[in-house]
């Protein structure tokens, strides 16, 4: 209705004064015509300012620890689902595996030879060798036709099974192959060179069990087990939404106070590189009922993330639109720079994080807690990256009551961790990330840190560790 347009546009006014405003909502409810209407309004613009610095009042901040662990406490493990085995890397087993079988399932040879008795070589030696009679050839997926007799040998290759009576396999290199016979030339004792069955998973045992990370050699085993499907935990349904009449896609020109969608990119690879697909909601413009339907439709997923419109500016009013879609807030406002200004709730499951517009504050933001918060609803046990002492090669200050966060190349010299600052640290000044493999923590309320003292740094990849 028009009335409740106009309110809604007065609610995000700069404050005026608490008199203008109330005067300024009673003519929207001479206008709307309701009373209830009018008194759901004032409750709605009390309540979404609660916190805000309104005429001096300042938001609240929460560490940055009190903020992962306030979002982890609301990331529930996902469901399982069952998939082939050739799509699981990475993900989190979601069952017990118990070995149906022994692996290997019988006595093989651990190397090309010749399989024989230990008691028909033990005398074998390099001037004096021991002639025995070559029964067959076995290879790789066959086995014998006879067994081993007195003074009688079988040649043999890797992984083919050990023929009866024989309790040896004497390795190629010791061996000379001559007219149907074999000459040994090294004795061996008994046992050398056979895998025993069972020898690396015996049948009934456990495997593997819940919330295993299924790497390479996990789902090796589960497949030498004759395993085609296993449970895993699925993965976050993630939808990603810009905010702000500034944005336009990467594909379009720049107009007059214009801006291309990096955001959206960013906070897209963070996700893929979790192996994470999000949807892509797209860009919606600083307009309340256009940014209350796509966030409406975002509240569909596991995880919704959208960046700009938390602060306290005329347009930001993702907060006021989480209310009224019924949004349960956890946080709002981190004691850190950049990114103060999360905003953090639950709707049913649905995990919702407002974060901020600046690029650097998005990623940083994401590393922070939507990183942690993904991996826990995937199964993982840990969810966040372990902490680091380094030496700071430059001077660093933070006369701010926050947390300052320093984007840095790590590198390790004489078993020691160096950082070193990638450049101008502005929130907006995305070119900080490139190059970072770290973010170091400058603790607030101090003077900061000088070149040649301790600080913790979070290691963000392995890959660029050089100074």
């Amino acid at each position: 209705m028009p009335g409740e347009r106009f309110c809604r546009m007065l609610a995000f006014m700069p404050p005026l004064g608490i008199g203008v405003r109330l005067y300024s909502l009673m003519l929207c409810f001479l206008s709307a015509g309701s009373g209830e209407w009018f008194i759901r309004r004032v409750e709605s613009c009390c309540r979404s300012r609660q916190g805000r610095r309104v005429e001096g009042v300042a938001i609240k901040l929460i560490s940055i620890d009190d903020a992962r662990s306030r979002v982890l406490a609301e990331a529930l493990v996902l469901s399982v689902e069952t998939l082939p085995l050739a799509e699981v890397v990475g993900r989190i087993l979601g069952e017990e595996i118990v070995a149906s079988h022994s692996v290997p399932p019988f006595d093989n040879a651990g190397m090309d030879g010749f399989a024989v008795r230990a008691v028909d070589i033990v005398d074998a030696a390099g001037d004096k060798p021991v002639s025995l009679h070559v029964l067959e050839t076995i290879p790789a997926g066959r086995v014998a036709t006879h067994a081993l007799g007195l003074e009688q040998a079988t040649k043999i290759m890797t992984g083919a099974p050990i023929p009866e009576g024989a309790d040896v396999v004497v390795q190629s290199e010791a061996t000379e192959e001559r007219d149907g016979r074999v000459l040994i030339f090294e004795a061996a004792k008994r046992g050398k060179n056979i895998r025993r069955a069972g020898e690396d998973v015996e049948a009934g045992g456990r495997v593997l069990g819940p919330g295993s990370i299924l790497g390479p050699a996990e789902i090796g085993l589960i497949a030498s087990l004759g395993r085609p499907t296993v449970q895993v935990h699925r993965l976050p349904r993630v939808a990603i939404l810009s905010t702000g009449s500034e944005l336009v896609e990467v594909d379009r020109p720049l107009g007059p106070g214009q801006i291309h969608n990096s955001n959206s990119y960013s906070l897209r690879a963070l996700c893929q590189q979790m192996g994470i697909e999000p949807t892509m909601l797209g860009i919606v413009p600083d307009d309340y009922d256009a940014t209350k339907d796509m966030v409406q439709k975002g509240l569909d997923y596991d995880v919704l993330l959208t960046t700009g419109g938390v602060s306290v500016g005329q347009f930001d009013f993702i907060k006021d639109i989480q209310d009224e879609l019924g949004v349960q807030r956890r946080l709002w406002g981190v004691a850190m720079k950049p990114g103060k200004p999360l905003v953090f709730g639950v709707h049913d499951r649905t995990l919702v994080f407002g974060l901020p517009g600046n690029p650097v504050s998005a990623m940083v933001s994401f590393e922070l807690f939507v990183r942690p918060a993904l991996l826990h609803l995937m199964g993982h046990a840990n969810t966040v990256r372990p902490l680091y002492r380094a030496v700071m090669s430059e001077n660093a200050s933070n006369s701010d009551g926050r947390v300052y966060v320093v984007r840095v190349r790590a590198w390790r010299e004489d078993g020691t961790w160096h950082v070193s600052s990638t450049g101008a640290q502005g929130s907006g000044i995305l070119r900080s990330m490139v190059g970072a493999n770290g973010l170091v923590f400058i603790p607030g309320g101090t003077r900061g840190v000088k070149a040649g003292e301790t600080v913790d740094f979070l290691l963000l990849r392995e890959d660029l560790q050089a100074p």
